[in-house]
């Protein structure tokens, strides 16, 4: 399994970190120092990306594929960043992983335009806003705040 998340997402995923229990996931987020927080569990850097940094998109693309054909993951999941978009694509393209998109705690009045974007192709699609879900996606299956 392997569990990516990005820049103000990394606390979000963090908190999810108890149901990962048992299992030998691999934590990638986009600062080094996150290593500290998944002590004793493997963690990989990608560069970031958004947006506003788009220059950095060959970097982060080129890492994720290294990653994606070195663990060869079963199950991706991931939050509300363009990292963890790339990596959801790039797991079904490469290595046809199962992937989970758990939208941002942040987006409270609507989907992000990445879930909006991640909810066509992942297995998975879920808000933690219960106002938010739909019936074609995304589920609410509760929140992690």
């Amino acid at each position: 399994m392997l569990v990516a998340s990005g820049g103000g997402h990394w606390t979000q995923m963090m908190r999810l970190r108890p149901a990962f229990e048992g299992m030998q996931p691999v934590f990638v987020g986009v600062k080094p120092y996150y290593a500290e927080d998944v002590a004793g569990a493997r963690f990989e850097w990608v560069q970031d990306v958004s947006r506003l940094h788009r220059w950095n998109l060959p970097r982060t693309l080129l890492g994720l594929t290294v990653l994606m054909l070195k663990y060869r993951p079963a199950v991706v999941v991931t939050t509300g960043s363009m990292p963890g978009l790339l990596a959801l694509r790039l797991a079904k393209m490469l290595v046809g992983a199962k992937t989970v998109w758990i939208d941002s705690v942040a987006n409270v009045e609507e989907v992000s335009l990445s879930g909006r974007t991640a909810g066509r192709t992942a297995d998975l699609w879920l808000t933690q806003w219960p106002h938010l879900a739909r019936p074609e996606g995304p589920q609410y299956w509760g929140s992690v705040i």
